[in-house]
């Protein structure tokens, strides 16, 4: 058989290892060991993947003869963060050259992913396939160019090339990577930094946090229910309460109560000097007097009955955010000025990146940064919204050098949490990357799994250079456009443990 394996702007052809056998409804079936029956004829059959930015193809049909029925069982797979089968749809199949055109129609797959078309060539010449895609969801089209129509068999036969050899093929079917979370990615060049792992601590940024502290001595009371560190608080909500009502010494009611006794008096005293004033029977320096006592008065009273209610002196928040610390307990006695809770808004965090002297070299020239949380989650600081705050220039009494990063609250990035840090230096230039997720170790050894073909793998050995936590860079083992499976990769492993396929076959 004949295996195409086509990218999204180039055409790559490979012979595969496996024959497929296409019964008489145009299905193929795989032995207990993974292989496909021998061909029925001389004519072998054509397995051909191709890719756009939505949608892998992987399509079985053998060679086009004009008046011979095609059969094509066409494999069809949603692209995205997981491969899964297009479950719902329709595929028109259009074959147009120079000698006409003819078209067909599966209105919905036999089963999830897999589409049936017959087309029975009329004439001979070289012809383009498209396939036209119709799902709830989106719609595509896959094209493959340069497909000839032999004018009869023998001359099919004649012009179709030996099969090479493929013993290292992994077959992993389908119908078994649309049930996992499946997905591969191109191996590409890009920029690489230069990248120092190390770790670092979040830390809260410097403006926003809040501390709530008591505006008088006395016992506190919790005054909302269930507030703990990490509960969600309003602006301007009520908080705390502080009385000292009962206490012998420095009893807020009976100073209270004292001042408007003295403001009381202080005012009687300032009207009467009014009066005097006015009437020219008190020098102006004695009413000035008793105006400044009855305005301080005034004052003393405001200022210790403000906020102050039945129950005490209520402390509220001035900002929305969650209590970071709560500081004290229900019915503790506090002094004056005594932190009662701190409040943070956590829009926005440092991450204080701990760097060693041995690579201070390279710490001017940072640029950037990823950050892998401890959920495994790998964030850039672009997708951070961050930015490089600032490089220690000391090292004194430390074996490191503080850097900090400030970026937005995430998923997993919270103050206190240690993280890893990615620091990312001097850029190269077309460097081979493949995601990090595609990179197993064996033995001390690096490995991925390529997809030759649409359910053909290989094993490959990797030579690796640095990693930014979300790429690698790959010195050996793989090309520039070929596919590794970025998710479902383990999977491929224990299948070839196994040592057998599980024995069933497509269902065309």
């Amino acid at each position: 058989m004949k295996h195409i394996f086509i990218g999204l702007l180039a055409t790559l052809l490979v012979a595969a290892c496996q024959p497929h056998s296409h019964d008489a409804e145009g299905g193929h079936t795989h032995n207990a060991d993974g292989s496909h029956p021998a061909a029925e004829s001389e004519l072998e059959a054509l397995a051909i993947t191709l890719y756009t930015a939505k949608t892998e193809l992987f399509v079985e049909f053998k060679p086009l003869v004009v008046g011979q029925e095609s059969r094509f069982a066409a494999h069809f797979t949603t692209l995205g963060e997981s491969f899964k089968a297009i479950g719902e749809g329709s595929v028109t199949l259009t074959m147009s050259g120079s000698a006409g055109s003819q078209s067909i129609t599966a209105d919905a797959p036999q089963i999830p992913g897999i589409f049936r078309l017959r087309m029975t060539p009329e004439k001979p010449g070289l012809y383009k396939l498209v396939f036209d895609i119709k799902t709830p969801d989106y719609t595509d089209q896959v094209v493959l160019d340069s497909v000839t129509v032999f004018a009869d068999e023998k001359t099919a036969i004649a012009q179709q090339e030996p099969e090479s050899g493929g013993g290292n093929d992994i077959t992993y079917l389908k119908e078994q990577a649309w049930k996992i979370d499946f997905a591969n990615q191109p191996v590409q060049r890009a920029a690489f930094a230069n990248v120092v792992k190390t770790s670092g601590v979040v830390i809260t940024a410097p403006g926003d946090e809040e501390t709530v502290s008591a505006k008088t001595a006395g016992i506190v009371r919790i005054n909302k229910s269930g507030l703990f560190e990490g509960s969600s608080v309003g602006a301007g909500a009520v908080l705390f309460t502080v009385s000292s009502q009962g206490l012998t010494d420095r009893n807020a009611p009976l100073q209270i109560q004292e001042a408007r006794n003295n403001l009381a008096k202080a005012k009687a005293d300032f009207e009467r000097s009014q009066k005097l004033y006015n009437d020219r029977l008190l020098v102006e320096r004695d009413f000035l007097q008793a105006k400044n006592i009855y305005e301080n008065a005034q004052s003393l009273v405001a200022s210790l009955s403000g906020n102050y209610g039945q129950g005490g002196q209520t402390i509220r928040t001035n900002r929305a955010g969650f209590v970071k610390s709560l500081l004290v307990t229900d019915g503790q006695f506090v002094e004056t000025g005594a932190p009662l809770a701190l409040i943070s808004k956590s829009k926005k965090l440092v991450v204080k990146a701990e760097v060693s002297q041995t690579v201070f070299s390279k710490i001017n020239g940072i640029t950037s940064a990823n950050f892998r949380t401890g959920n495994g989650k790998v964030y850039s600081l672009a997708e951070l919204n961050g930015r490089l705050v600032s490089i220690g220039k000391s090292a004194e009494n430390t074996l490191f050098i503080p850097v900090f990063f400030e970026v937005d609250n995430k998923e997993g990035i919270i103050p206190g949490a240690f993280i890893e840090v990615f620091l990312k230096t001097n850029a190269q230039s077309a460097a081979l990357v493949i995601p990090a997720s595609a990179v197993m170790e064996e033995q001390n050894s690096y490995f991925c799994y390529v997809q030759t073909e649409g359910e053909s793998f290989q094993k490959r050995e990797l030579k690796i250079g640095g990693s930014d936590g979300q790429n690698v860079e790959v010195l050996s083992g793989v090309v520039e456009g070929e596919r590794v499976v970025t998710k479902g990769a383990y999977n491929i492993k224990l299948s070839t443990a196994a040592g057998t396929l599980p024995a069933h076959g497509h269902e065309h």
